[in-house]
């Protein structure tokens, strides 16, 4: 039975109610999808404690909730609880989120003595070296900042935002303005007269060299970029 539910739980004024749930259909859930409580509940029951059986008294319901409604009830223990996920579940989630991680560390941070982002396999290494917890709901760029700074004792980083001029041809202005856009904050631009498109662009140091092969490719390798000082 145990491989067939998980538990959800919330506490609410020093109570705690649980919920019995569908493993793959509550994680659903807390990702987001549209899944229905009838789909993910395994019984309309709310406990106090699952594993003894111990069910939530109308009483404590109505105070920690207003209603007695088990459906009302388990989605707000799903909106607001935790989900206490299999084995397996929380595996795959933090190998995801730490990929999440990882490609945000190459791309905003660099290594100071050579001035390049570290390869993702040296991050991944020095993040298995230090002792950090990931969460798996967490937004990856938070958690992202944290870890950073955890990894300077054995992993040089710094985080540098560089400006960048660029100048695009005509003929490809108006394809790689979404692009330029997605790699960093437009500080300044202007359309010129023959219809040239240039612009002054914030963006992490380390986005620096992908920049400038996305908008070559884009311009046929026509595009003018200087680093601002």
């Amino acid at each position: 039975m145990a491989e067939k539910y998980t538990i959800a739980r919330l506490s609410v004024g020093g109570e705690r109610f649980e919920i019995m749930v569908k493993p793959q259909a509550a994680l659903d859930y807390k990702l987001g999808k549209p899944v229905g409580m009838s789909q993910l509940l395994v019984v309309n029951t709310i406990f106090t404690e699952t594993s003894k059986g111990m069910k939530a008294s109308d009483e404590k319901l109505l105070i920690a909730f207003k209603t007695t409604d088990p459906i009302q009830i388990a989605e707000t223990v799903m909106k607001r609880g935790e989900l206490q996920l299999t084995t397996e579940q929380r595996r795959e989630l933090v190998e995801e989120k730490k990929k999440q991680i990882i490609a945000f560390i190459c791309r905003h941070a660099l290594d100071p003595r050579t001035g390049l982002p570290h390869p993702p396999l040296r991050v991944e290494q020095a993040i298995s070296q230090i002792r950090i917890s990931i969460d798996p709901f967490r937004n990856a760029e938070e958690q992202a900042r944290e870890v950073i700074q955890a990894l300077r004792p054995v992993l040089p980083l710094k985080i540098e935002q560089i400006r960048v001029a660029v100048k695009i041809p005509p003929e490809f202005a108006s394809r790689a303005y979404g692009h330029v856009k997605g790699f960093g904050v437009i500080k300044q631009e202007e359309w010129q007269a023959d219809g040239s498109w240039v612009a002054v662009v914030e963006m992490p140091a380390g986005l620096h060299g992908d920049f400038l092969d996305r908008l070559g490719k884009i311009t046929q390798g026509s595009i003018q970029t200087k680093i601002l000082k």
